[in-house]
């Protein structure tokens, strides 16, 4: 890698998102399943009562959760959005994937409960190296166990294309 390569001249203030949406652990998995529909998002860190980061949640738990047997459930994230894609959900089988979803099942059930958070000052590589070596699609950034922001995936394919 040169020098000039975003990945090693860049940190991860300056490229997370800061409007982060932010989902309670206490919520019941079919609201969960709602709010990403609604908001347009795959998932979203979780909080506590207090408001401290507790886990992520996306819906490759809720599909778990469910055992709706639209896809494979032993697929990582990566390749359910695929499958998910491919299957082309209408908005009726939108509606009965809701309503198979444990209504006693609360987020707190089902997020990953480890967060990988780094610092704003992190420079870019180390994210995605995190990302890759950690097979995962989110990294939450912090300041004092403060969420301040989040990187995806596609934040850091969007800084490599520059």
């Amino acid at each position: 890698m040169t020098n000039d390569n975003p990945l090693n001249t860049m940190t991860a203030a300056q490229i997370m998102c800061q409007k982060v949406l932010t989902v309670p652990s206490d919520w019941s998995v079919d609201r969960l399943a709602l709010f990403l529909t609604d908001k347009g998002i795959s998932g979203a860190p979780v909080v506590n009562n207090a408001g401290q980061l507790v886990g992520v949640v996306s819906f490759s738990d809720i599909v778990r959760e469910a055992g709706s047997g639209l896809v494979d459930m032993t697929l990582r994230d990566d390749d359910f959005y695929n499958a998910m894609t491919d299957k082309g959900l209408s908005p009726e089988d939108q509606r009965s994937f809701h309503d198979l979803v444990d209504q006693s099942a609360l987020v707190n059930d089902i997020m990953t409960p480890m967060v990988f958070e780094v610092s704003g000052d992190t420079p870019l590589y180390n994210v995605a190296e995190a990302m890759v070596k950690g097979r995962i699609h989110r990294v939450m950034v912090t300041e004092n166990g403060s969420l301040k922001g989040l990187i995806s995936a596609l934040d850091l394919l969007k800084v490599m294309t520059l």
